[in-house]
């Protein structure tokens, strides 16, 4: 157990933030910490932004986490310069830490491992990041090395003025063939995980083709004009066609089971924006991964002409 009085020079510190530099840990551990009332304050639990005083006495009824045994695996970089990175992330890779995150085990961690300086934010837990992927989806992503580039992407990004494209399998055959999605999204007050779509959201707006029909599900190409959490999973669910694998938007577990899909087939393909130091346009293209590569093929072997 850690037992220890607040300094002076302490005081005023959220005591999340205080917990994760007193145990050299993630501020997503230190939260919850203390979310499983493992923090107490004079005895008393309390909420994650409670901010301490001076002269208080906080215990942590936990000890720190052993550090992971092994970093990641070396994540795939496609473009690189001082002030940038493009990686292609992997399925299953939890981009930054967060609460119930185990250490050393996200895109980060495994970026810091190989020795990619990252830019600090605001949190000290996603250092780099302006934008994200889902654990479950695999495909390019851009990483900010300086705090220029950090700033600088940031802005393009509020503005839209990114190319962001993804590949995906949904269940059926949308019909229209082609279509723009114009629908705000919120998270769900059933489901904190989840999203949907409902006024109160944020406006959010996808575009979708489908290039390939094959009767039970269809590979369909996304352009994202917004950038909301979960946003072509939260879409296309909306639409009566989920993203294929996808069983927490209600994807058929009869086609994830036929493709071979154990995470949803979607993959952030494309990636274009103007380099936010040089201004130089950059065009990244990611190729399929074995996994829905080979969801493609079963879906071409298995459809009649």
């Amino acid at each position: 157990m850690l037992d220890r009085v607040v300094a002076p020079g302490e005081g005023g510190t959220r005591i999340d933030v205080l917990i994760a530099g007193w145990l050299g840990e993630t501020r997503g551990r230190a939260q919850q910490r203390v979310t499983d009332n493992d923090v107490t304050v004079d005895g008393r639990p309390v909420a994650k932004s409670h901010r301490v005083s001076a002269g208080e006495r906080v215990a942590v009824a936990t000890p720190a986490p052993p550090a992971a045994s092994d970093p990641p695996p070396p994540v795939p970089v496609r473009y690189d310069d001082e002030h940038i990175a493009v990686v292609a992330k992997p399925a299953g890779l939890v981009v930054h830490s967060g609460a119930g995150t185990a250490p050393g085990t996200t895109l980060v961690d495994g970026l810091t491992a190989m020795g990619v300086p990252l830019a600090a934010g605001d949190d000290p837990d996603r250092p780099g990041i302006v934008h994200r992927l889902d654990r479950g989806t695999s495909g390019v992503l851009v990483v900010a090395k300086t705090a220029a580039a950090r700033q600088a992407l940031a802005e393009t990004f509020q503005r839209h003025d990114v190319d962001r494209r993804y590949w995906a399998v949904v269940d059926g055959v949308p019909d229209p063939a082609s279509a723009t999605i114009d629908a705000p999204i919120a998270r769900s007050a059933r489901n904190r995980k989840k999203f949907t779509v409902a006024p109160e959201g944020r406006r959010a707006v996808t575009h979708y083709d489908v290039t390939e029909g094959f009767g039970d599900a269809a590979v369909v190409q996304v352009r994202l004009e917004t950038g909301r959490t979960h946003q072509v999973r939260v879409h296309m669910a909306a639409t009566g066609h989920p993203v294929s694998g996808d069983a927490v938007y209600g994807a058929a577990p009869s086609v994830a089971r036929r493709l071979g899909l154990t995470r949803p087939a979607l993959h952030a393909a494309h990636l274009g924006f103007d380099h936010p130091v040089t201004g130089r346009r950059i065009e990244i293209d990611e190729p399929l991964p074995d996994d829905l590569a080979g969801a493609l093929a079963r879906l071409r072997r298995d459809t009649p002409p």
